[in-house]
């Protein structure tokens, strides 16, 4: 019998493959980078065939490196960036276009234009979300009014659209010779264009956008033992595995944190951040900026909902530190060059480049560092980043507990910057509350893990997965009350001064 679950964890920067045992360890991983198209200001994409690409030769990879061949793998789960929008011809396999990702912001005054006219209100009241370039169904418009021909193939039937998850999928099973089209409820949610409480496309919303339903993936649980199909016998895994688990990665990070009680929450840090709470059984709709999501679904079972403060940059802030500023040759020196000061010089950086995220919601903001004297050095301006990661989350964080009532009493944390002590010991600082990360703190490639084992039996239940979670590393705060609020009151007024810079609408 099979030993282990793969998980594809299709990122914004990077596409990994990872395999974990049945106690939750991983055993093996490999992961490759993909290139950050950046056409004009505001624009961001990604070449749709280059992250296929990808995704094949880490799932050879990891499978050699772990010294196991696809026939050990029981099931596959898939996780993915949310909201990246690709729409591809199903007779070659072909996109139209490149991706659109997430944090692009062409879609702006598509955006202003259904807050204008009253769209606005549907789309919050049915899909949970507030009118955004964040959200997949503006790209989709966009690239079907500009991109020659799409809207008649589309009208044809000659053109699918998918976020990664369904772009992956469709070519794992098999692409043009009978590949599966389908996503999952987390996914579909993301979209502007599924009604949260019959998790199914809703039609005067397809009519804002202009998408028509044939392009569009079924909807499936996020846990499904055949709604997701196996693995062709073709490259990569030579073997026809079940893909059974399907979850946008921040779900699959609050699956992964074992958040499946209302009122669990975990905070991801990655390129962007995402904040989810668990709020049970019923869409809560928020009246403080945050969203409202379905969290998972697991077959057979109703539907979890969740409120998310996504940020959309926090890690992508000290990459920029590297990659265009390049006073850091590697994320991990932001960490060394901020502990050459004791504070920020009284320094803030608020990272807006695709405009303001939860709870704010303003695409009209921009990066802005504000506080500057002689004084200040390259180790201010990391610590600075570094707090602007907090601060952000101290936002949402805050709208959360106003929205639900419910007071974090620790929070939980996964993702890439989890690595870095000094950004924990901030967070903790700047929240009041002690910051906790588990052992393995890649939760979203195992919460799609944890999907697809779940579905296949590989697991028995979520009580089984309680059992795997345990802390690494947990940081308390040392800031008194006094110094708390002094730095979130000079956070809140350079907020204001990002805010007003882009024109849109």
């Amino acid at each position: 019998m099979p030993e282990f679950v793969g998980a594809v964890d299709q990122g914004t920067t990077s596409t990994r493959f990872m395999i974990f045992d049945h106690a939750g360890n991983e055993v093996a991983r490999d992961q490759l980078e993909h290139r950050q198209i950046l056409p004009r200001s505001g624009w961001v994409e990604h070449d749709p065939v280059e992250i296929w690409e990808r995704t094949n030769t880490v799932m050879q990879n990891a499978l050699r490196n772990g010294g196991l061949t696809a026939a050990d793998l029981a099931a596959i789960g898939i996780t993915n960036q949310r909201e990246t929008t690709v729409i591809w011809d199903p007779r070659t396999g072909r996109p139209y276009y490149n991706a659109v990702v997430w944090q692009d912001t062409r879609t702006d005054a598509i955006a202003a234009a259904l807050d204008r006219d009253g769209r606005g209100d549907v789309i919050r009241r049915r899909a949970g979300l507030p009118p955004a370039t964040y959200f997949s169904g503006g790209k989709i418009q966009w690239l079907l009014e500009h991109v020659d021909g799409l809207r008649e193939a589309a009208e044809a039937g000659n053109a699918l659209f998918g976020t990664t998850d369904s772009w992956v999928l469709w070519n794992l099973t098999g692409g043009p010779d009978g590949g599966i089209h389908a996503t999952d409820v987390t996914n579909a949610s993301r979209t502007m264009l599924m009604d949260l409480e019959t998790l199914d496309w809703d039609d005067e919303l397809l009519s804002f956008f202009g998408v028509p339903r044939a392009m569009l993936p079924r909807i499936n649980p996020s846990a499904s033992p055949e709604g997701f199909g196996r693995s062709r016998t073709g490259r990569p895994l030579r073997a026809a595995i079940p893909i059974a688990g399907v979850l946008g990665d921040q779900q699959a990070a609050t699956v992964g944190q074992v958040c499946f009680a209302p009122g669990e929450a975990k905070n991801t840090y990655g390129t962007g951040n995402f904040l989810l709470l668990n709020t049970g059984t019923e869409p809560v709709h928020s009246q403080f900026g945050l969203l409202t999501t379905v969290a998972y679904q697991f077959e057979g079972s109703p539907a979890i909902y969740a409120l998310e403060g996504s940020m959309a940059v926090t890690g992508a802030a000290v990459q920029w530190l590297r990659d265009q500023l390049k006073i850091i040759a590697s994320a991990a020196e932001s960490e060394r060059l901020a502990l050459t000061v004791e504070d920020n010089g009284g320094v803030y950086f608020v990272p807006a480049f695709s405009g303001l995220f939860a709870p704010y919601w303003k695409s009209d903001a921009r990066g802005a560092i504000v506080g500057l004297t002689r004084f200040n050095t390259g180790g201010h301006l990391a610590r600075a980043t570094l707090e602007a990661i907090c601060y952000q989350s101290r936002d949402v964080a805050e709208a959360m507990e106003r929205d639900s009532g419910v007071h974090l009493d620790v929070l939980k944390v996964d993702g890439g910057v989890t690595a870095n002590d000094l950004c924990m010991q901030i967070q903790a600082d700047i929240l009041g509350v002690p910051v906790s990360r588990p052992v393995v703190a890649e939760t979203t490639a195992l919460g799609a893990a944890y999907a697809a084992g779940l579905a296949t039996g590989f697991w028995r239940d979520t009580d089984e997965l309680r059992t795997h979670w345990a802390e690494s590393k947990r940081w308390d705060p040392q800031w008194s009350e006094e110094q708390r609020e002094e730095g979130y009151e000079g956070w809140k007024k350079a907020v204001e001064r990002s805010m007003g810079w882009a024109k849109v609408g």
